[in-house]
């Protein structure tokens, strides 16, 4: 449990923050040091994921989504907390990415409503904001799940009324809430024993307990840009984005694999990693230790040193950022063509994850594509602005992802048109669906036959391992191709090949007629073709098709029926 005890670093803010009427503006303050703190701990949310994918974005969708509030209220000079709260739910509402993001706005939404016009915070709005929060969450979700974040924004809310009358100031009464949210975040696993088989505690909690706990460390004048010490697993570690943003005195990129001589002290060796550069990312898998950091072209040979006095190097790779920023991007595949809506047909939107998957959506007259998917989920926003300028009042989303299907229901509250959601949780759901799509239907008849359309189809996913782990029964080494059936993870193999088979017998290609390999973004054409040759010859009776779907993270989404 992390220490929640005073470490005032900044008495004279911590004065005015127990002192002073808490206004519109101090709030805002607030609200800025609760996304700051969220993203800087952003990597260990996204870590605390209970299947071992390389694809965890509760962090980033909790991030994107505060990012969004806080911009609402950025420029604002208004100093009414209630009317500040509600500006700030608005624009978590518009950029609510994933369930965990949407979840959250509703929070924020009810926190809002409890505060109202109200001028400046004290004691009893500030329990009666969280207690409403809780309340407007847990009636934003249909079938609502204890280990969540609804417990730990329960269990604040319970904190807050019980210090509502004893707690001195609302710095007081914000210091028993995170004690408890603290405390809420480790029992998650007792309520849900996908968790504690994981190893991890739940990620939309946690997430939750950074942003207010980021408030209080302001409030003590604490650091916000120093994240938790966390390893990540070696194949989770996300280095492919590491070019699109380059700061000043971040000359090179430097990666060095060693293996260490004596346990490394985490918080000594962070540290040591900060006097040299930037972008600091470091990974553990099986004793090997990786570290990726961005340094000033005078310390470009630090790290390498740093890393040979402490253990035993085995790969370093050195690129210079700034020749690469320079670098003329490589072109990109010519624009999908969408088929014409006329006025008063049926639109369909679809989420799709890569260029391949969005030409198979185009080819079913989808009127709209919202790129996205695991590790970039759409925001409501988006999905709004893809459909409300369409000739047509009859919308049909399809958001082919079991974390987007919130944000599209949220759209749906935010237009007069007449908007349904097909609740696909899978990229071949969705394609499925599009074969009972009639745009010149009736719409409510075409609704009928798509979401009945979802059951003829079974989804696979196969991807790589972040960790070692055993969940339901299965044992994943980090590294190992993993294999999900529907969502659930069936399997582990050795090989593609391997993972491929596995989830031919566990979905009973024996009875199937069609299976299709939509091939990842990192699988070359060949490696997936020799796959499809393979399955011919082990089910000679399957008709097998391979597509380019150019998905990040997975090598292959499959399709059967």
């Amino acid at each position: 449990m992390e220490n929640t005890q005073p470490n005032i670093l900044n008495p004279e803010r911590r004065a005015r923050f127990e002192q002073d009427p808490v206004d519109g503006q101090a709030f805002k303050e607030l609200a800025q040091a609760g996304l700051a703190w969220l993203r800087t701990n952003a990597a260990n949310v996204n870590a605390l994921n209970v299947f071992p994918v390389p694809d965890g974005d509760t962090g980033t969708n909790m991030v994107l989504t505060m990012q969004s509030a806080v911009n609402e209220i950025a420029q604002s000079p208004e100093k009414n907390v209630g009317k500040i709260a509600h500006s700030l739910a608005h624009g978590a509402l518009m950029g609510a990415r994933g369930n965990s993001g949407v979840i959250l706005s509703q929070l924020m939404r009810g926190f809002a409503r409890a505060l109202d016009s109200e001028p400046v915070l004290n004691n009893a709005l500030l329990a009666a904001a969280f207690a409403e929060a809780r309340d407007t969450a847990y009636r934003g979700v249909v079938k609502p799940v204890e280990g969540t974040i609804l417990t730990v924004s329960k269990d604040m809310a319970a904190a807050a009324e019980a210090a509502r009358t004893t707690a001195e100031n609302v710095v007081r009464l914000l210091e028993e809430v995170i004690r408890e949210g603290a405390a809420s975040v480790e029992r998650t696993p007792e309520f849900l024993p996908i968790l504690k088989q994981a190893g991890v505690v739940d990620s939309g909690g946690k997430g939750l307990y950074f942003i207010v706990e980021g408030m209080l460390r302001y409030i003590n004048g604490q650091s916000l840009d120093t994240a938790e010490i966390s390893l990540q697993p070696l194949s989770a570690m996300n280095l492919e984005g590491a070019m699109e943003e380059v700061e000043e005195g971040q000359d090179y990129e430097v990666i060095v694999d060693f293996r260490p001589h004596e346990a490394l002290v985490l918080r000594s060796f962070y540290e040591k990693l900060e006097e040299m550069g930037t972008s600091i990312q470091v990974g553990e898998g099986d004793g090997l230790y990786r570290v990726h950091i961005h340094v000033p072209t005078e310390n470009r040979y630090l790290p390498i040193d740093y890393a040979m006095s402490i253990g035993t190097i085995t790969k370093v790779h050195i690129e210079n950022l700034m020749i690469q920023v320079g670098a003329e991007a490589a072109p990109r595949e010519g624009k999908i063509q969408l088929t014409p809506l006329e006025t008063g047909q049926i639109a369909v939107v679809a989420v799709s994850p890569g260029p391949g998957i969005s030409r198979a959506f185009a080819g079913f007259e989808v009127a709209a594509i919202v790129e996205g998917g695991q590790t970039m989920n759409p925001s409501t926003q988006e999905i709004l602005a893809a459909f409300e300028n369409l000739p047509t009042d009859k919308v049909i989303l399809l958001p082919n992802n079991k974390n987007i299907v919130m944000a599209a229901k949220s759209a749906t509250e935010l237009t007069v048109k007449q908007v349904a959601v097909i609740p696909s949780r899978t990229i071949p759901q969705g394609l499925a669906a599009m074969l009972s799509f009639d745009r010149n239907g009736d719409f409510e008849e075409t609704v009928e036959a798509m979401e009945e359309a979802l059951g003829s189809v079974q989804t696979g996913e196969i991807t790589t391992a972040t960790r070692t782990v055993e969940i339901d029964g299965v044992q994943v080494k980090d590294g190992q191709i993993i294999v999900l059936l529907n969502g659930k993870l069936v399997a582990a193999a050795s090989d593609l090949w391997e993972g491929c088979q596995a989830f031919l017998e566990q979905a009973g290609a024996e009875d199937c007629e069609i299976v299709t390999l939509f091939y990842g973004e990192d699988l070359p054409k060949r490696v997936a073709s020799e796959i499809a040759d393979q399955i011919r010859e082990a089910y000679a009776h399957l008709e097998v098709e391979i597509q380019d779907g150019g998905q990040p993270h997975y090598q292959f989404i499959i399709s059967m029926e």
